[in-house]
């Protein structure tokens, strides 16, 4: 006979906890020598076609003089381990096959820390991948560009690893409404990811237009329209018109977010201010007044 194990094949065996594990010792040249299956305590779990371990989880899948092939249902951590085949020719030959257990995470959380942030302000994130093996990869995306920089710190308890990432993300209010995603890598599981949406305060955006004249010039004895309109979150609620460097001329009119001049002459020239404040701060946009 050849020499140890060397007739025996079998394969390592990788298997996510709760589904089934297959384990085959197979013979290259038989001479109809006995196979048998060993747990990692070295107990027969098969004879030939014979069961002694009393474990109905084990199953015959498949027997004959050159192969034992044996399923292993619902797969635990305790499971896992070497597996040794043996043939007793003369002398015996011995191999083993290892199980590997894989464990999913059991939950995924996004944790942040300000519910609410403002723009320029740094936030950290935390998402923890909960009791797994082997530990899980994190990583991260706002929206769909993976951001980087972030730290993992690994706990381990008995067999299991949880995972947790930091992230610090400097927000702007472009990020506002945009979703964080933590994702997960790991050989046990597919596409597992947790998203929360930034919520970001940021300060007014003024705009000012001109209503009437539509185009052209702002001509002399022509009225002239000006309308402010200004977003930010929260929403402002103060607005404002004032002449830059200038009292407002007396025959201005303003109502809420319009200003109206009737009847323009040169004194109107300069410039125009529309002021708006929330809780975060307050902008400004100017308009260039020249009378033609």
């Amino acid at each position: 006979s050849e020499g140890d194990g060397q007739n025996l094949v079998t394969e390592d065996v990788t298997v996510v906890e709760g589904d089934v594990a297959t384990i085959s010792c197979r013979v290259k040249n038989s001479d109809d020598s006995v196979i048998q299956l060993l747990n990692p305590n070295r107990q027969t779990i098969y004879f030939r076609d014979f069961r002694p371990l009393k474990d109905s989880r084990f199953q015959l899948v498949n027997f004959s003089n050159s192969e034992l092939r044996v399923s292993l249902t619902n797969v635990s951590i305790s499971d896992e381990g070497r597996y040794f085949c043996q043939l007793y020719t003369d002398p015996p030959q011995e191999i083993y096959t290892t199980i590997t257990v894989l464990v999913p995470p059991r939950n995924l959380v996004i944790d942040i820390q300000k519910e609410i942030a403002t723009e320029g302000e740094e936030i950290e994130l935390n998402c923890t991948a909960m009791a797994s093996r082997p530990a899980t990869t994190i990583r991260w995306f706002k929206g769909n560009k993976e951001l980087t920089g972030s730290k993992s710190e690994v706990e381990q308890w008995s067999d299991m690893y949880t995972v947790t990432s930091r992230l610090v993300l400097k927000v702007g209010r472009e990020d506002d409404g945009v979703p964080v995603i933590c994702l997960v890598d790991h050989p046990a599981v597919k596409d597992l990811q947790t998203q929360r949406y930034l919520e970001v305060m940021y300060k007014p955006q003024v705009r000012v237009s001109q209503n009437y004249p539509v185009q052209g010039l702002t001509r002399e004895g022509e009225p002239l329209e000006l309308t402010c309109a200004a977003f930010g979150k929260p929403q402002p609620t103060d607005m404002r018109w004032l002449r830059v460097d200038d009292e407002m001329p007396q025959h201005v009119v303003v109502s809420g977010s319009n200003l109206l001049i009737s009847n323009l002459n040169k004194t109107d020239n300069g410039t125009y201010r529309c002021e708006a404040s929330n809780a975060v701060g307050k902008s400004h946009a100017d308009y260039m007044l020249f009378v033609y």
